[in-house]
């Protein structure tokens, strides 16, 4: 089983929608992942182990603000 994880993350050039899809690369139960600089989204495939919390965090360790984010189709806390 997967679950789908988006967030809106502010990313205002080529750099930092490089930056995030870098870390998501890296993260160990990620299937797929879709960054987009132009709606300032990133779209998570990740398998049943990788909690949505271990995304987010991963996401703001690159030093961009998340400002929503939902797991499944459900709002979560960001």
């Amino acid at each position: 089983m997967t679950h789908t994880y988006k967030f809106n993350v502010a990313m205002s050039c080529g750099g930092c929608s490089g930056a995030v899809e870098r870390v998501l690369k890296k993260l160990e139960g990620v299937e797929s992942f879709n960054v987009s600089l132009e709606t300032q989204t990133a779209e998570v495939v990740a398998a049943d182990s990788l909690p949505y919390e271990t995304v987010l965090e991963k996401i703001k360790k690159t030093g961009k603000a998340v400002k929503a984010g939902e797991a499944d189709g459900e709002p979560k806390d960001i």
